[in-house]
């Protein structure tokens, strides 16, 4: 069992950045792979960042290469979302998860958190 808490999320202009954490409980957490999605209203729930923990690969979506980043501590049991040059239509419920499979693009994970909000001003 894994659970799972995001925090920092919040208000800010177009351009700025942020960084959500995610905190994780359980044992394993080293041997899962975690991902990072989001939900905007009215649109469907989209796949951010994922990040394997056997290898360190990662994927991201288009919509963000290059201005996201995801990354982990293993010791601290935290993933982590530095997200940078935003834009207004980055503003969502971000949301952390985890799971045992292994291919980055599947979006089944297995544990999710509450989620936390990101807002864009333009």
């Amino acid at each position: 069992q894994v659970q799972l808490v995001e925090s920092g999320g919040g208000l800010v202009q177009a351009g700025g950045s942020l960084r959500l954490s995610c905190a994780a409980s359980g044992r394993t957490f080293s041997r899962y792979t975690m991902g990072w999605f989001r939900q905007a209203p009215g649109k469907e729930r989209e796949l951010v960042a994922s990040k394997r923990w056997s290898d360190g690969m990662t994927y991201y979506a288009d919509s963000v290469k290059g201005r996201f980043t995801i990354s982990r501590d293993n010791a601290k049991n935290t993933v982590y979302l530095q997200m940078n040059s935003l834009k207004p239509e980055d503003t969502a419920v971000y949301f952390c998860a985890a799971k045992k499979g292994i291919i980055l693009t599947v979006e089944t994970y297995e544990y999710w958190g509450q989620g936390t909000q990101v807002t864009v001003s333009s």
